[in-house]
């Protein structure tokens, strides 16, 4: 009869669930109290008048980009590029592994529990010194091993190994390490989406302006050359002399070569769109809306610059960055201190398998570790401080972060005031140049003025109407601009005001 008693279950089970509650109820983390950076910020934007608009309830973070943009092409183009961007793939992609990389770290804070048996068959040698144990047995059939005996031995259990309890939060801090970190891909994520909306858009309105661009070009050209051809009947009747002909052909030759370079710009706005999107531009969109007739949203509630913290993206991100710095800070300060692991088993053994389930062959485990630091206290100080020190940095990326934004803003608002005075100059400019070459053409039809008059006020016209498509799209792209700089773009759809959302579809426990 052996002299070990089993313990009872009921022990062995309390002695493994005070260990277990011991790690997973360890104590606090050593991260650093956070205290939000606070660089200097205007109270409100530079020479900007916000809207009365009575139908922006929402700011341009909340209007979805479905609701912003009315074209429905250039909808289905930003759909497109959601869809088949590679750089948001990328992105996408990095987020899961930031948060496959936070699981496993979060799972360091719980024993790794496997199951495992095993079975040992060994003939031993007669000076093995084994003839003893009750485990040895005659060979199959009586045929003897060695001195005819052998050895088996069975186990099984569960258990877990090195499994460390954060009595001064070191896994805890990296947990909340990768966590943060985690967020900032996805923060990320969002503000490389706002961006490619943005762009798809900027991209489109150039390509509507050189579109236009192009159409004027053709259009004068078709003038010119019907122009050239009457004035060359006026010359072979005598009725013009040979500068007036080279005249008109100097304007022929002009146009064509503008055309071309309309058409040119046109071919690379579609590729640039093409890249953008991630595919062909595909030959069933619906049709375009005409430069002039783009219904963009005219004004955009631009809120406090205090907003921006919560509402960019970037300067979301570069929290989170922050935050996961501070956190490593924690880990680094927890190195100092000594750390204990437990390994702990429970199952069985039997070196006969026919009594492996029984009572008796119960067996358990438990083996407690301490690792105290002694001569390791330059490379933790060293480790300290330079976590520190891109604490520090990471400080004032943050900073740099906001400020850059608040600068994009400020810039984008005070443009949007310059660009509509612009665009009520250059309208009335296309209006009386049209009207000046349409007096000049007539008094040279009636013999009155020469024809140098004429091209003059034709080229004003002309030139007049280039810087009225170009201040069309710059005072569009600049539109977009401020609905990107003020975090707008992330999301399709417009989400109703809190004050029209039902109590019962909005619970005070929602966010967002």
């Amino acid at each position: 009869m052996s002299a070990f008693t089993p313990a009872p279950r009921t022990l062995r089970f309390r002695a493994l669930s005070l260990a277990l509650a011991g790690g997973v109820l360890s104590g606090c983390t050593m991260i650093p109290k956070y205290t939000r950076p606070t660089p200097p910020l205007a109270t409100t934007w530079p020479a900007y008048q916000n809207t009365n608009n009575q139908r922006l309830q929402q700011t341009a973070y909340d209007i979805g980009w479905s609701d912003f943009f009315t074209d429905a092409r250039l909808k289905a183009l930003i759909a497109i590029a959601i869809r088949e961007n590679r750089d948001l793939r990328v992105a996408a992609a990095n987020i899961a592994e930031a948060q496959g990389q936070y699981d496993v770290q979060h799972a360091g804070l719980f024993p790794a529990i496997t199951a495992s048996g095993s079975g040992i068959y060994q003939a031993p040698s007669g000076a093995a010194g084994l003839s003893f144990a009750p485990g040895l047995e005659q060979g199959r059939g009586g045929r003897p091993y060695s001195d005819g005996r052998v050895f088996k031995y069975y186990q099984g259990g569960i258990g877990f190994s090195s499994y460390e309890i954060d009595l001064f939060g070191r896994i805890r801090s990296l947990t909340r390490e990768s966590a943060e970190a985690a967020l900032s891909k996805e923060a990320n994520l969002r503000s490389l989406l706002i961006s490619i909306v943005s762009q798809v858009a900027t991209a489109y309105v150039a390509w509507l302006g050189d579109k236009e661009a192009l159409e004027l070009s053709d259009t004068t050209l078709a003038t010119q050359q019907e122009t050239l051809r009457l004035t060359r009947q006026k010359y072979d009747h005598g009725e013009a002399d040979l500068l007036t002909v080279r005249q008109a052909e100097t304007q022929v030759q002009q146009s064509a070569a503008l055309r071309a370079d309309s058409r040119r710009k046109l071919e690379q706005d579609e590729n640039q769109i093409t890249l953008l999107i991630g595919a062909p531009i595909p030959a069933n969109l619906p049709a375009p809306q005409p430069l002039g007739q783009q219904t963009l949203l005219a004004d955009l509630p631009a809120g406090v610059p205090s907003d921006l913290l919560a509402r960019r993206p970037d300067i979301v991100a570069a929290e989170h960055d922050l935050l996961s710095a501070q956190a490593d800070i924690g880990a680094m300060r927890a190195a100092f201190f000594p750390r204990i692991t437990l390994t702990g088993t429970d199952g069985v053994s039997s070196l006969q398998f026919h009594k492996l389930f029984t009572a008796a062959a119960t067996t358990w485990g438990l083996n407690p570790s301490l690792q105290i630091p002694l001569w390791t206290w330059g490379m933790n100080s060293g480790n300290l401080k330079a976590s520190k020190a891109r604490r520090d940095a990471k400080i004032a990326s943050y900073e740099k972060t906001v400020q850059s934004a608040f600068k994009e803003v400020a810039d984008s608002l005070a443009a949007r005031e310059a660009y509509l005075d612009e665009k009520k100059q250059v309208d009335a400019l296309v209006v009386s140049s049209a009207d000046a070459f349409r007096l000049a053409k007539m008094r040279y039809d009636a013999g009155t003025d020469s024809y140098l008059t004429t091209l003059d006020s034709q080229r004003s016209y002309l030139q007049s109407r280039q810087i009225q498509i170009m201040v069309d799209v710059s005072n569009y792209q600049n539109l977009i601009t401020i609905y990107r700089a003020l975090g707008g773009g992330w999301k399709e759809h417009t989400l109703p005001p809190k004050s029209q959302v039902p109590v019962a579809q909005h619970p005070v426990s929602q966010t967002g």
